[in-house]
């Protein structure tokens, strides 16, 4: 398994504008991604957003990134981030 986390950078005052846009995202991952275990977006105290997602392959993780309704959310995020995600990917460890 392979667990990515990406704290995701949201311009100020745009917050109700990305979360709409990203638990859209959220919805078709969920619907259309076997392979994708979890996909969750969270807010800490102090508003920085992250993702937590883990994938049942590296397989998985590249249909992901490759799947129609992620290429297509990119134009929603537009104008309402203020800078690239800051990823780290890991690999699960399990019996």
């Amino acid at each position: 398994m392979i667990g990515v986390t990406a704290k995701l950078n949201v311009a100020e005052g745009k917050e109700a504008d990305f979360e709409k846009v990203f638990l859209d995202l959220s919805d078709a991952v969920r619907a259309n991604e076997p392979g994708c275990l979890m996909y969750q977006l969270c807010k800490d105290d102090d508003g920085n957003y992250i993702v937590m997602e883990m994938y049942e392959s590296e397989e998985a993780l590249a249909a992901h990134g490759q799947s129609e309704h992620f290429k297509a959310s990119g134009a929603g995020f537009k104008g309402i981030m203020a800078g690239p995600p800051e990823i780290k990917r890991m690999k699960a460890v399990t019996r």
